[in-house]
Formats: structure tokens, sequence, C-alpha cells
């Protein structure tokens, strides 16, 4: 009994280090992709996301007539992009991920850019506008009585 407990926590301090090396090379990772795009890149990564979100069923009437051109251009950039980040700026940090076992912080480290280039696009004055045009549209009365402790 003693011996499968000294196993269990062996095996689980093991389990605990690798997770621990699988988030800081994620973590690493993360940093390269940032330190390595610039604002262009991007711009790119939100152009092609946009794009990639205009293909769907229910959005496509929305998208431009030239919108499956423009995607193509755009997954062609993102592919130079990626092939760029992974095999030459970050090549030893995305070879560490591969190494720890754990593909999904592949996922998460480009979540990660992503979300960073979510930020700049949305920093824009414009955008900032555009967003909150449905603001002249809530029913503010609801809201106060909804929220208003009684």
């Amino acid at each position: 009994m003693l011996r499968a407990l000294i196993v269990a926590f062996i095996v689980g301090a093991l389990g605990a280090t690798l997770l621990a090396q699988s988030e800081e090379s994620a973590a690493a990772l993360k940093t390269c992709l940032a330190d390595n795009t610039s604002g262009k890149d991007r711009k790119d990564l939100a152009r092609w996301i946009f794009l990639a979100l205009a293909a769907h069923p229910e959005l496509k009437q929305d998208a431009s007539p030239n919108a499956a051109a423009a995607s193509d251009e755009s997954s062609r950039t993102m592919a130079a992009l990626v092939t760029r980040l992974l095999t030459e700026s970050c090549v030893n940090e995305t070879r560490a991920v591969l190494q720890s076992g754990q593909a999904q912080s592949l996922q998460l480290a480009f979540e990660g850019l992503g979300q960073l280039a979510m930020q700049e696009l949305m920093a824009d004055k414009s955008v900032q506008a555009s967003m909150s045009l449905f603001e002249r549209y809530v029913d503010q009365k609801r809201f106060t009585e909804a929220l208003t402790a009684k």
C-alpha cells in the first residue's frame, strides 16, 4: 500500500512537472509570436479571421462579391506568416511545445496572437464608434427598471 502511494506521488509529481514545463513552453511561444509580428502581420491575421467568418452561410450575404478571391489571397498571406513564425522566428519555442506533447499549446499561443490582433483593431476610434452604435437602440428604461434595486 505504501509502495503504491509512493509511486502515485512520484507519477503525480512528474505529471505536474511536465505540465509546468508545457505551460512554460506555451507561454514562451505565445510571447515569441507576439514579439515577432508587426502591426501589419496582426492586421493580416485579423483580416484572415474576418474573411473566414464571412464564409459562414448566415454571414455570406453581407460579404463583398470578391470575398472568395480576398480569402484566397489572405490565406496565402497567413500561410507565409505562420511558416515564418514557426520555422524561423520561433522555431525553438515551437519545438519545445511540440516536444512537450501538448499540441493544444500551439493553438493557445495562436489564440493569444489573435487576441492581440483584435485588441489592436478594437483600439481604433472608427471601430469603437461602429461598435457603440447599438447603444442608441438599447431600451434604457428596461435596464433601469430591471437593474435598480427594489
